[in-house]
């Protein structure tokens, strides 16, 4: 059994983890660490922790990181042991709710492509499994979870009986919890990687080199938003990594789609998606900074029917905030000004920094600098699979939204 220690929080510093966040910020305890005996224990990242409120009473059981500014995450309401059977309840509780979101049941074994873990949206932070058809996908980005690596792989193995079990813990948010950034395949041989079928799209997906673990799945649901767009438009997408908005684009009846990202691996990867549901003649991907590439097509006075805009998290910390919000203006100012009247922007932000009223402030500022008429027709979020806590405004991160400039 490990050890627990206890700490107790400033007055008033309980409300928030009562209003549903699962995190303890170092500066909201009181005189820690101390035993039920009054003596200072040695405390190690990932040790447990019973939370109590500044009046004593017991709130919840958590991991600590001394290290950290988040002090403590919350595992749960009870004193429950943090065991193998805790991770077999949570990942299989995780998993029956994909089930019935997704109708699990009713997909292909290549169309079983989704996120099973999201961290703190599935009570247990610092965790993340993807599912990727037989692969499976695990990433650990905080000590608290790295302590219990083992218990967690051999939960998912039990759970899924997958052919691969990848442990890409190269997050660098470890880097900010004391860990090493590593890869490692934790069951099956290389090379890596997997088949999937993407809202009928097949997709060869690298879960050793890949962006995030292997591809961006939080944005699944809302291609769709190009459905009814698309034909017979010219279509250029930015930041398109394998071209998954691209594929749709052309799916969806588009005259010519060109995509543009600095990956030389993403863009060889685009081509191959391309020619394997036969968009090659349709889609032309291209290496360049997308920043330098919308300058000169404004330059140049290119026009396109349709702009995709998916960039990767400009926002890495709320210091960096006004840095990153002249990054996103930029983008949005420059698409604009390539849009044909009536053409469309599917614009996002996956920087959970930045708040839906800002970004929406951001979009509206770049279209007044260059005085366009620019109406919002939807917005959306990430897929279902991804899970945003109520209590906990950092777990809603990504944006998307379809303009159309007039």
């Amino acid at each position: 059994m490990d050890s627990v220690h206890r700490i107790r929080l400033r007055p008033g510093a309980e409300h928030r983890l009562l209003a549903g966040h699962a995190w303890v910020y170092r500066n909201e305890v009181e005189g820690w660490p101390h035993g039920d005996e009054g003596r200072s224990p040695a405390v190690e990242p990932g040790d447990l922790v019973d939370i109590h409120d500044a009046g004593g009473k017991f709130l919840g059981r958590a991991y600590l990181n001394p290290r950290s500014t988040i002090f403590a995450r919350l595992l749960d309401h009870a004193r429950v042991p943090i065991d193998q059977e805790f991770f077999l309840a949570r990942i299989n509780q995780a998993q029956a709710s994909r089930e019935r979101l997704l109708g699990v049941d009713r997909l292909a074994p290549a169309e079983m492509t989704y996120r099973v873990v999201h961290s703190e949206g599935d009570a247990l932070p610092g965790l993340i499994v993807d599912r990727y058809a037989d692969a499976v996908v695990v990433q650990i980005m905080t000590a608290g979870m790295e302590r219990r690596r083992q218990l967690i792989y051999e939960a998912v193995d039990k759970i899924f009986r997958p052919r691969l079990i990848v442990a890409r813990n190269d997050s660098p948010t470890r880097e900010r919890e004391g860990l090493i950034r590593e890869r490692s395949l934790v069951r099956g041989e290389f090379p890596a990687e997997s088949t999937v079928m993407i809202r009928g799209l097949t997709v060869h997906v690298d879960l050793w080199e890949g962006q995030k673990t292997g591809l961006f799945l939080d944005q699944a649901e809302n291609y769709q938003l190009l459905k009814h767009i698309c034909r017979d438009t010219q279509v250029l997408d930015c930041f398109c990594y394998v071209g998954l908005w691209s594929h749709h684009a052309a799916r969806y009846g588009a005259s010519s789609v060109i995509g543009v990202d600095q990956s030389q691996r993403a863009i060889e990867r685009a081509k191959s998606c391309a020619e394997e549901n036969g968009h090659a003649q349709t889609c032309r991907f291209q290496v360049g900074n997308v920043f330098d590439d919308l300058r000169e097509r404004d330059r140049c006075r290119e026009l396109f029917d349709v702009i995709i805009l998916d960039p990767p998290a400009f926002v890495k910390s709320r210091e960096r905030l006004t840095e990153a919000i002249r990054g996103y203006k930029e983008i949005n100012l420059r698409a604009m000004r390539l849009l044909r009247p009536g053409g469309f922007l599917v614009s996002s932000s996956c920087s959970h920094h930045l708040s839906w009223e800002r970004f929406r402030e951001v979009l509206w500022e770049a279209a007044a600098d260059i005085r366009r008429p620019v109406r919002l027709l939807a917005h959306r979020g990430q897929k279902c699979d991804h899970p945003v806590v109520l209590g906990m405004p950092e777990t809603d991160y990504l944006k998307c939204v379809l303009l159309q400039a007039l």
